[in-house]
């Protein structure tokens, strides 16, 4: 069983675990769960703004720990402040180090949030609306073709936006109208292994009435410029800025830097 397989073993269980717990009727009395939604794709497309989705993570399976005792707050508000077109929280707890806490925390920041976490039940979905997130991620790895178009379709229906994640060309059929933002993972999930050249050949593959979002291994200026100048109108990065003792202040560095080429 590879790491992306022992995950969503372990996420069934915990879905089950936090139905019987909370239910859905609940989670839609929720404060945050009312509030008017971002759009992920208005702000990837605002010229004005840089379309990086930065990231916070505490921790991953390949790397183990990167900034366990990072404060949310402070570090997603300083992305937001210096440009960021939007936020990504991981909220899986066992293998990231996340949780719904530092969502609702991040929640602060007017721009459009991402939960990043691996979905594959519509009760997911309904906490990402609850927790106050904008955004889910559909992991092409981890599910049919049908059942993104299911999901999608229900987060659509909640008034949440989908960014489907791609990995390897045989995903590509997992795109549907329902997904109208589409990622690629310049890492793929069971080695780990970073490969931006694959990312776009896929690149070249997605309809053009889709928006391109380049994730991970993303470490340069001139990385984003390489993809963007292959259609890339997102930028998901995480470790680059997280890794650091100061986030914020990499952030900061970073778009200051991008914003001189």
């Amino acid at each position: 069983m590879n790491i992306l397989e022992a995950i969503i073993e372990r996420k069934k269980v915990e879905v089950e675990e936090r139905k019987a717990t909370i239910p859905v009727e609940v989670l839609r009395q929720s404060v945050l769960y009312k509030r008017p939604r971002l759009s992920l794709k208005q702000f990837l497309l605002d010229e004005t703004r840089t379309g990086i989705i930065a990231e916070f993570k505490r921790r991953s399976p390949s790397k183990g720990s990167i900034n366990e005792h990072a404060d949310v707050v402070e570090v997603t508000s300083a992305y937001a402040n210096n440009g960021a077109s939007a936020l990504s929280v991981l909220t899986d707890e066992l293998f990231f180090g996340g949780s719904t806490e530092d969502l609702i925390q991040a929640r602060v920041n007017a721009i459009p949030i991402l939960r990043k976490d691996f979905m594959i039940d519509e009760y997911q979905i309904e906490e990402a609306k609850a927790m106050g997130a904008d955004v889910i991620l559909l992991i092409a790895a981890c599910l049919t073709p049908d059942e993104v178009q299911r999901l999608a379709a229900y987060a659509k229906q909640l008034g949440l936006e989908v960014l489907l994640e791609l990995h390897a060309e045989e995903d590509l059929e997992h795109i549907c109208d329902e997904t109208e933002i589409v990622g690629i993972n310049n890492r793929d999930l069971k080695t780990f292994k970073v490969d931006i050249e694959r990312s776009l050949r896929m690149a070249a593959q997605i309809p053009d009435d889709k928006i391109k979002v380049a994730e991970s291994g993303i470490s340069s200026v001139e990385n984003i410029l390489l993809f963007q100048q292959n259609g890339f109108r997102g930028f998901l990065i995480g470790e680059n800025f997280m890794k650091e003792e100061n986030p914020g202040k990499a952030f900061e560095d970073f778009v200051t830097n991008l914003k001189k080429k």
